[in-house]
């Protein structure tokens, strides 16, 4: 599915989720592994309504209790795709990146985060309708030459792939 089909209706507040050693952008799709209870909350907090859920780097990846101080404000909107939860407590997610956004706030800091965001609207690219698609066949053609010399690829990867229309 892609999101450029639908507009997808983005609430004013999310549930966060703080992520060490990863910054996930629009459109990726990445399976994630949960552990800190305050962050399993905030997914099922996210599956309990609409699966929305607001991804934002930590500043420093050994910090176990992140406070919003600790906490980039730029980060993406993203969609939980499915979720499993493991035999050692931590629960693993599928998430696909929906838009940018920016925190205005912190609504809630315990006993998980809520934050007020605001989606970051994408700025088009002034190359010309060829240059685009020679761009986007380009990195196709890339991603192709990767799969061909054995890198393993999530079948999800070609799928998203398949609708890039714009290289941004």
């Amino acid at each position: 599915m892609s999101f450029d089909d639908k507009v997808l209706e983005i609430p004013q507040t999310l549930p966060m989720l703080p992520v060490r050693d990863i910054v996930v952008f629009p459109y990726m799709i990445i399976p994630l592994f949960v552990g800190r209870d305050s962050s399993i909350r905030s997914v099922e907090e996210a599956l309990a309504k609409n699966r929305l859920i607001f991804l934002a780097s930590q500043k420093d990846i050994a910090e176990e209790n992140p406070t919003p101080d600790s906490i980039y404000t730029v980060g993406t909107i993203a969609m939980i795709m499915r979720m499993r939860k493991l035999s050692d407590g931590r629960v693993k997610i599928l998430i696909q990146g929906v838009a940018k956004g920016r925190v205005k706030n912190f609504s809630k800091t315990s006993p998980s985060f809520e934050v007020a965001v605001e989606k970051i609207e994408e700025i088009p690219t002034q190359k010309t309708v060829v240059e685009n698609e020679a761009l986007i066949r380009t990195a196709k053609e890339h991603i192709e030459r990767i799969i061909a010399l054995g890198r393993p690829l999530s079948p999800d990867i070609l799928l998203v792939l398949d609708d890039v229309t714009d290289p941004g």
